[in-house]
């Protein structure tokens, strides 16, 4: 079983001149480097179409997988995050509160999740929490 899915990497390579798929598979310095410069002026986001099956092989040798869903995370995290979902899927009770009052501290903590969410749940899910 696959930590991180081709499809759903695919998915957010739509949103891909912003970054979001390279953060999906643990690339967030290129990720931050696409957000600001429109995927490397859309040159790198179209290369990336021939990129992703490649990005999610190393993903998936790189992080453990268990309890908590990569592809669940991601997509509440890209979708929800400024309201917290993604935390309170993790068990994080009171930064997800945090998040849903403060617009996910102000989307600090939202930029911070994008730059480290996949390490977060390979810990939650190496220690079975």
């Amino acid at each position: 079983m696959n930590s991180h899915s081709l499809l759903i990497g695919y998915l957010l390579w739509i949103l891909g001149f912003m970054g979001a798929h390279r953060f999906y598979y643990g690339r967030p310095v290129t990720g931050t480097i696409y957000f600001f410069t429109l995927g490397l002026f859309f040159i790198g986001w179209i290369i990336d179409l021939l990129l992703i099956p490649g990005m999610q092989n190393s993903a998936n040798e790189n992080f453990v997988q268990g309890p908590y869903d990569y592809n669940l995370s991601w997509i509440l995290l890209t979708f929800l995050g400024v309201f917290g979902v993604h935390r309170f899927y993790q068990q994080k009770w009171l930064s997800g509160l945090l998040y849903l009052l403060t617009g996910g501290v102000f989307l600090l903590g939202v930029i911070y999740d994008y730059w480290t969410l996949n390490e977060q749940l390979s810990q939650l899910n190496l220690h079975g929490a």
